[in-house]
């Protein structure tokens, strides 16, 4: 096997660890003392987390909704599911925004309000405030994610021109009690963050959404009625999201079940039985993408041969071109010019949603052959990486890594493995138990893997 043979295995263990259903099924092991149960959701795993959350409660379920993103169906029996834009928020969300909140809302005191979110959420769910308009807040949301705002900072925006984030659904469900159950794709795993904190307390204020706007240079161009409502906030006018020690969080629990940990854990794990001396380096990667991956390149070239740098976390791009791409296509592509023929490094960079940006791609895997085989192929890398077009380049050099929908969501992956004889690993025999052991694994617990590595393990013996 070779050295993109052994990533695509550390990948895909690494997805399998990231699995929603058992950990959804932790958390609901004890039968809830209510009169009802509404499940409500909203993010790219909310769909897997609420059909996982029916096998365990079954007809406790009374009905209930979640929104995902297109692509990210999953069959339901007792909830609605509905999908909806992203990262952009379009009509479907604002829709899907306003029956969570409606929902929520005829949820009485012996009620419990089980509230599923993951990735993507705050994207899915648009709810403008007076007198912002959904396409103004669209408008904000690709001035922001084109200046390489953080979620963090894009979060704080949304929040305060939302009539859903930064605990409002909380509020809209007071007094019934709320269980929120979160898979965190933020790094530090910041409750009012993930999906902009639909039932958290939001220590963010109007103030701090305008600073946002300031640092990222975007003020001047956004538009003037999400201005005006800022600066009302600002000035008393219009209410603040809730605080903490605010009287509708007293009957909320909100507990993060997965994070990045479990990704980069199994990535480790699976490493060492591939052969590999694993390196973790870090769970809060950050910072631009291009910049990142040239210093993780200059940093793995100090390892041994046979040594697997493994990192998690999320890099921005700042886009100033009129390319295709994400972040992890971007951090792969500036990474490849880095590389040599022959000089033992392959690289992996993938969202663990199975989605990087605006593209069908989760991420890549190059090696030093990359530049050589997308020039060949009639592709320049280095105009590609100016033009924010690595989506384009990196399918013309045939190294996309493309996984389709993987119903979870925990920040991204990178591994830096490097071999000591060039792309290919002649320890390769270690291999077989390695995804002998997952394949068991995946028949476990996670639906549709096993098929998935099944097809992995026929492509290697075939040779491609």
């Amino acid at each position: 096997m070779t050295a993109r043979d052994h990533a695509r295995a550390i990948w895909q263990a690494a997805l399998a660890a990231g699995d929603v259903a058992p950990l959804v099924r932790a958390q609901l092991r004890v039968d809830p003392p209510h009169r009802r149960v509404l499940v409500l959701g909203c993010g790219k795993a909310s769909g897997a987390m609420a059909r996982a959350a029916e096998e365990v409660l079954g007809d406790r379920v009374a009905g209930g909704f979640v929104v995902v993103k297109d692509g990210y169906t999953v069959p339901l029996q007792r909830v609605r599911l509905a999908e909806a834009g992203h990262p952009v928020p379009d009509e479907r969300g604002l829709a899907a925004a306003t029956r969570l909140l409606e929902l929520a809302g005829s949820a009485g005191e012996d009620d419990l309000v089980l509230f599923l979110v993951s990735g993507g959420g705050s994207a899915l769910t648009p709810a403008p405030a007076a007198p912002v308009t959904l396409a103004e807040k669209q408008q904000v949301t690709r001035l922001l994610l084109g200046a390489g705002a953080t979620i963090g900072e894009l979060n704080a925006v949304r929040k305060h021109l939302s009539r859903f984030k930064g605990g409002l659904l909380a509020r809209a469900a007071w007094p019934a009690t709320v269980l929120t159950l979160a898979l965190s794709d933020v790094i530090g795993d910041p409750l009012d963050v993930i999906a902009s904190g639909p039932t958290a307390p939001d220590p963010t204020t109007f103030a701090t959404a305008l600073e946002v706007l300031e640092r990222r240079r975007v003020r001047v161009r956004t538009p003037a009625s999400v201005l005006d409502r800022l600066q009302a906030g600002l000035k008393g006018e219009v209410g603040e999201t809730p605080k903490p020690g605010d009287r509708v969080f007293s009957r909320v629990t909100n507990l993060v079940i997965g994070n990045n940990a479990l990704i980069t854990n199994a990535a480790v794990a699976a490493a060492q039985r591939l052969g590999y001396r694993p390196h973790f380096l870090t769970r809060e990667l950050q910072g631009e993408a291009r910049e990142v991956a040239r210093e993780l390149i200059e940093r793995a070239r100090a390892l041994d041969p046979t040594a697997c740098l493994v990192a998690g976390g999320e890099t921005t791009v700042t886009v100033k071109g009129q390319g295709k791409g994400g972040r992890c296509q971007e951090f792969a592509l500036a990474a490849a010019l880095e590389l040599r023929p022959g000089d033992g490094f392959t690289v992996l960079a993938a969202g663990t949603d199975g989605t990087d940006g605006p593209t069908d791609a989760a991420g890549a895997i190059v090696d030093g052959e990359t530049v050589g085989r997308g020039r060949a192929a009639g592709a320049d890398p280095e105009r590609a990486l100016d033009d924010n077009d690595a989506h384009r380049f990196l399918r013309a050099s045939g190294d996309l890594l493309v996984s389709g929908p993987t119903n979870t969501n925990l920040l991204d992956l990178y591994v830096l493995l490097r071999s000591r004889h060039g792309a290919r690993v002649v320890s390769s025999s270690l291999c077989v138990p390695v995804v002998s052991a997952a394949l068991v694994a995946g028949a476990l617990f996670a639906p549709g893997w096993l098929k998935r590595a099944a097809r992995f393990l026929e492509a290697v013996a075939e040779g491609r």
